[in-house]
């Protein structure tokens, strides 16, 4: 039984919550719970989009557990500690059939931006803080912060943030390509619920083929993931999935995908 992660269906969206006071600090544990939740989450064929946010007013999550790295400085220099755990689930994220979208409020911090940018869709209240504060304890990001965050926002801009430790609120980091909404407080978990809604109508064959190609293809040269899409389209064509669209579309009716 999970003690800080919470899940909960709303449909076909399951919603989960980190729930570890005061902040929502990513322990060894809690990192563990969340691996163990998405796996069965993405076993599920019933649940087609994962919602996932921090409970309590205060945060997202506002990093790692700080309390666990004198530790991590007798374990052996390849264990990396949360950086690792952190890096490990981000790479169960990518290889999930299932979409992530977070819905971020109040802190996203260090580890809390490295979850939330190893999400495939990011919300973010307008107040929100996003930021890698790692810097300031004379460390770096280690579960992506210097790898995923420049594909997302850039050379430079993800340099000022690693290299500063200062945050930028949920409204700049729309701006700048960060997340993909930036909402008032109050609308947050509705405009998250209600990408996740329509994520969870469509055809999870084609989700899962479109994560496969994000996934895959962000190294490859334009001329291989175009051939990576081609093959793709192909897949998605002959599946059930895509039968049923195109007779639905000719049909004039609802399509009832089932993600074969």
């Amino acid at each position: 039984m999970a003690e800080f992660v919470k899940v909960e269906q709303d449909g076909a969206v399951a919603i989960v919550t980190i729930d570890h006071p005061p902040v929502n600090a990513l322990s060894a544990r809690l990192l563990e719970e969340l691996e163990g939740e998405f796996v069965r989450l993405d076993e599920d064929e019933q649940t087609r989009a994962i919602v996932i946010r921090g409970a309590g007013e205060k945060a997202f999550v506002a990093g790692a557990d700080i309390s666990e790295f004198p530790n991590l400085r007798e374990s052996p220099p390849d264990a990396g500690g949360s950086a690792r755990g952190i890096q490990k689930l981000g790479a169960r994220m990518d290889a999930a059939r299932t979409p992530f979208i977070a819905a971020i409020h109040g802190y996203c911090l260090g580890g809390g931006l490295e979850l939330a940018i190893a999400c495939d869709i990011r919300v973010a209240a307008e107040d929100a803080q996003l930021g890698q504060p790692e810097i300031k304890l004379g460390l770096i990001p280690g579960g992506g912060g210097t790898q995923r965050l420049p594909r997302l926002v850039g050379h430079g801009r993800a340099l000022l943030l690693n290299l500063t430790g200062e945050p930028i609120s949920g409204s700049q980091a729309y701006e700048w390509g960060l997340v993909e909404r930036a909402v008032p407080a109050a609308e947050l978990i509705e405009t998250a619920l209600g990408i996740a809604r329509t994520i969870a109508e469509r055809s999870p064959h084609a989700v899962g083929v479109i994560k496969e190609l994000a996934a895959q293809t962000r190294g490859l040269s334009l001329e291989d993931g175009l051939r990576r899409e081609a093959e793709g389209f192909v897949r998605c064509l002959t599946s059930e999935d895509g039968a049923e669209g195109v007779a639905a579309f000719l049909e004039k009716r609802r399509p009832e995908f089932t993600g074969r």
